[in-house]
């Protein structure tokens, strides 16, 4: 297992959290972002870490916020900049969805991961890795029971805008990986959901580990298998 420093967007809870924790269980120095000042677990874990986690307040859908992280960080180099966030917002028929909540979808699941990896792609060490949390919702192949209109929506948006960013960097020897965590027990997964975090995260972070230095963009799941576009 290589280590270094660690960005991840969005970890101050659930998904993101455990990255947060894995990553500095692991020896990484990381930096994780949280929305506004309140406290939140990753505060807890930086108070314990003897000064390898960090935290930086970050409103990833303000561009603003985006830009300020980026002058602050300017002086870092990132070995992994994971951008985890994302939300849904109920289970409704896209007939049905009010146009705020579809943008509001979008613009956090879709545009704004890809305004952080623009703004903060030269960061990222030369052979490093830059990763989104994505979902198997986001495969069109593999959406035989449909439900989750816009969730789904979002995730594909974020496929295909990556695919785009890939094609558009693609002299750039960055690593390039869209994660699907599986099917996991949080909020936004629901309580029935098959899997723990404690099972889903240490496989996301052993299959980011695997693909270290290898240049392109691969859309895997946490088992290290390829989910299909």
């Amino acid at each position: 297992m290589s280590t270094g420093t660690a960005l991840i967007v969005g970890a101050s809870r659930a998904l993101g959290l455990a990255l947060a924790t894995e990553y500095a269980h692991r020896g990484w120095d990381v930096i994780g972002t949280v929305r506004g000042d309140r406290r939140t677990g990753l505060h807890d874990l930086a108070e314990a870490s003897e000064g390898r986690v960090t935290v930086e307040s970050l409103d990833m859908t303000e561009p603003e916020q985006i830009a300020a992280l980026r002058e602050r960080l300017a002086d870092r180099t990132l070995d992994l900049l994971f951008v985890n966030a994302a939300i849904a917002r109920g289970n409704i028929p896209v007939g049905e969805v009010p146009t705020e909540m579809f943008v509001d979808v979008m613009v956090t699941n879709a545009l704004s991961p890809m305004r952080v990896v623009e703004s903060l792609r030269s960061l990222v060490a030369p052979t490093g890795t830059i990763g989104i949390m994505s979902s198997r919702q986001g495969s069109l192949s593999l959406n035989t029971n449909g439900g989750q209109d816009v969730y789904r929506a979002s995730k594909s948006a974020l496929n295909q805008l990556m695919r785009s960013y890939a094609v558009r960097y693609a002299d750039a020897a960055h690593t390039l990986l869209l994660i699907c965590p599986g099917h996991v027990r949080t909020q936004l997964g629901g309580p029935d959901a098959p899997l723990t975090i404690d099972q889903s995260i240490p496989g996301v972070v052993d299959t980011i580990d695997r693909h270290s230095g290898e240049p392109g963009l691969q859309f895997l799941n946490y088992q290290d298998q390829t989910v299909p576009w």
